[in-house]
């Protein structure tokens, strides 16, 4: 946006301070005036019979007021540049800071010094502000070529099976076409999760009143055959948690964390526990599974998009890409929640959200 020229904040205020000062001693002039020189009779014999009359003393006054008033708005020239320079300091500071980071430098920190003020609170925020913008632009470029690889993979390996195929045209044609098959759905689940959790991101979503309780029985009862073959117990126990929100994306939420908890446990007589809970102006809904211990520095990175815990690749039918916790935290945040991810001491997780309720 242009705008037009127009005087420094240093220019106005210098010329407040002079304009003050200049104020202040016309006022004094004028209480001499109005106290002290207008009492002085204006004769011949001057005050009390002796001399020097009004003529005079304005006469010898004058010219010395005329030179302090001078002197005043000098002073207050000057000084009010100084003293205007000196206030607008750590102002220039926070200026060229923000200029940096228009041009893309995000890791420029101004780091002011000194005691607790305006100036130096607006510089610390500032500097709040950039290091979480630095860290969102740092995740979203890590985030993207993490995305570019997951999606490289699927095609990079249907183009060498037709390579192959191109080469030996003997081949068993029924096997390409299942691998091909098997390659493409990877990559649809995958171009699915990223548009899911760019949803949950925007927040683009119609809000209706959802009971958490019975999202979770429906979750359970979906994935139960799965949690049955791998031979672990699936429990969904609570009471309605009622929350605001979509429907379709508390449901996915779910859905993936009893996913998650089925498929990261042990390899048999393993436990999954869903329960839902209304607390005072909150629904909690807690999924809790056993497994393999997580190293507590682990943790904090489950919700960061493919990162797949301990395994970096799965083997099986539920290899999934990395984006079920990501796909979560994206939906809790959309919803005004918080998720809470626990190591348990005997192994395996404990997943805590938190959504504002809805009487």
């Amino acid at each position: 946006m242009r705008r037009r020229p127009g005087l420094s904040a240093r220019l106005k205020l210098t010329l407040s301070y002079a304009g003050f000062l200049a104020v202040a001693g016309a006022l004094l002039l004028a209480v001499v005036w109005v106290f002290l020189l207008r009492y002085v009779p204006d004769n011949s014999r001057g005050l009390l019979g002796i001399a020097p009359n009004r003529y005079l003393l304005v006469r010898m006054f004058a010219p010395a007021a005329a030179v302090a008033m001078v002197l005043l708005l000098v002073f207050g020239l000057v000084g009010g540049w100084i003293l205007a320079g000196r206030m607008l300091a750590p102002l220039t500071r926070i200026t060229d800071a923000a200029r940096l980071a228009g041009s893309g430098s995000l890791s420029h920190r101004i780091r002011m010094k000194g005691r607790k003020d305006e100036f130096r609170e607006l510089a610390d925020t500032f500097d709040l502000m950039l290091e979480q913008l630095d860290s969102h632009v740092a995740e979203q470029r890590r985030f993207a070529a993490n995305a570019s690889h997951e999606l490289r993979t699927p095609l990079a390996i249907s183009r060498t099976l037709l390579d192959v195929a191109r080469e030996d045209p003997t081949g068993d044609r029924r096997e390409l076409i299942e691998r091909l098959h098997t390659v493409n759905t990877r990559a649809i689940d995958l171009i699915e999760a990223l548009l899911l959790l760019s949803r949950g991101d925007r927040g683009s979503f119609t809000r209706e009143s959802v009971d958490l309780s019975l999202i979770a029985e429906e979750a359970g009862e979906t994935l139960l055959p799965l949690a049955e073959r791998r031979r672990i117990a699936l429990d969904v126990t609570g009471e309605a948690a009622r929350t605001s929100g979509s429907s379709e994306l508390l449901q996915q939420m779910v859905t993936n964390l009893v996913q998650n908890a089925v498929v990261h446990n042990l390899p048999a007589d393993g436990t999954v526990t869903v329960h839902t809970e209304a607390r005072g102006d909150t629904s909690v809904l807690r999924v809790e599974n056993t497994g393999r211990r997580l190293p507590p520095e682990l943790v904090p990175t489950l919700t960061e998009p493919f990162q797949r815990g301990t395994e970096r690749v799965r083997t099986d039918e539920h290899a999934g890409v990395g984006l079920g916790l990501a796909i979560v935290h994206s939906i809790v945040r959309a919803h005004g929640g918080t998720l809470d991810l626990a190591a348990r001491s005997a192994g395996g997780l404990l997943v805590t959200v938190r959504l504002p309720a809805r009487p």
